[in-house]
């Protein structure tokens, strides 16, 4: 039997329990970092189909690891399960994380006899919090040859783009008064952060079209009749590479100060989280993927314009900066929904969710196998 048909077989026995596991995930979406319920979940269902698995891992509470295979080019496949404030597993990491244990699993017995290691990564925290940027910090790609991972979306693309992002927080800071009895003694927060809207919104018609900047009002004030002294913002900025959101960095400052300005408020900018990197697609490891997802009967789109504005931004660009990595996108069916719409996560129960499961379990796994059966590391 090839180490495929072995492959195949093992995922095919697993492949109901893996559909199980993601749908009980879509029932008990946790945030980032503050997977505990689910981590422990994943972590017992591995056990219970291998050897013990290392929870925690890496000075991270929700993250975990197991290595099948004793030495040779480890791989590294990261398994991601935080979920989105209060739309759930829109983004579809209950299908993420099931494909890559589904994966690992295939392959536990088949690692040694291809003599190579495969790495099961627990990776909390990807919708905010840049998991996978600490646990690279921390040693735990250690010495990878390759890292992978799939994500569901709406269409099928082997090497999607992925832009750099950082994020921001914008602090106004004023003066409250009696809005009606003596507006001049105030100094108008709310009025600051909606000219910064107005500026970025304005900004937009000349903006670059792979370029993206959004934000939402997290404190606005507290009734109409008090001036607020103090509003907050938070802001998301994306664009193609570094050179880029280092441009439209600058431009929103101009931006942020200038509201100010206008309306003598004081401000304050920080950015609180880690900044996530393009995705680097390994040519080598997308046509293996390619091929074998044909295997399974899905047809992956070869994309060839580089500034497709792509689906979002993830922590992955980061590994893949580092470790030849890949990050294909796999349609879940023919649904009327995109990611971050409750009704994807709801698409994620379905035929079609389950079936992205099982592709791309195989088609990374069976990747994996190509690597070493061809001896292909020195290419990646």
């Amino acid at each position: 039997m090839s180490y495929k048909n072995e492959f195949k077989n093992c995922l095919d026995g697993l492949f109901e329990s893996l559909c199980d596991v993601s749908d009980w995930m879509y029932e008990n979406p946790e945030l980032g970092f503050q997977e505990f319920k689910t981590s422990k979940y994943l972590v017992d269902y591995i056990q219970k189909n291998s050897k013990s698995v290392n929870y925690p891992s890496h000075g991270l509470e929700t993250a975990f690891d197991i290595t099948f295979g004793e030495e040779g080019p480890l791989s590294v496949i990261c398994v991601e399960y935080d979920a989105l404030p209060e739309i759930g597993h829109a983004c579809g990491h209950n299908i993420i994380a099931t494909a890559s244990i589904g994966a690992g699993l295939g392959l536990k017995d088949i690692a040694s006899k291809l003599g190579i290691r495969v790495k099961l990564l627990g990776t909390p925290a990807e919708e905010g919090g840049g998991g996978k940027i600490i646990l690279i910090n921390e040693g735990a790609f250690e010495d990878a040859s390759c890292s992978m991972m799939i994500h569901p979306g709406y269409e099928d693309v082997v090497n999607p783009t992925f832009t750099t992002i950082q994020q921001y927080t914008v602090e106004y800071f004023g003066k409250d008064a009696h809005a009606a009895g003596a507006p001049d003694q105030g100094i108008n927060a709310l009025d600051a952060q909606i000219q910064l809207f107005v500026n970025t919104s304005t900004y937009r018609q000349q903006m670059v079209q792979s370029n993206r900047m959004h934000g939402v009002i997290r404190d606005g004030g507290f009734k109409p009749n008090i001036i607020p002294s103090y509003t907050k913002s938070e802001w998301y900025l994306r664009s193609l590479n570094e050179e880029g959101l280092n441009q439209l960095e600058q431009d929103f400052y101009n931006f942020a100060n200038a509201a100010a300005l206008s309306t003598k408020c004081e401000v304050k900018i920080t950015s609180p989280d880690y900044r996530y990197e393009e995705i680097n697609n390994n040519e080598t490891m997308y046509k293996l993927f390619m091929e074998n997802a044909q295997e399974v009967g899905r047809e992956m789109i070869l994309q060839k314009d580089a500034t497709r504005p792509g689906l979002g931004s993830t922590d992955m660009g980061n590994v893949s900066q580092i470790f030849p990595s890949i990050h294909p996108m796999l349609g879940i069916g023919e649904i009327e929904a995109v990611n971050h719409q409750p009704e994807y996560a709801a698409a994620t129960l379905t035929e079609g969710g389950h079936k992205a499961i099982y592709d791309g379990a195989y088609a990374m796994g069976a990747s994996i196998i190509d690597l070493a059966e061809k001896n292909l590391w020195d290419q990646l």
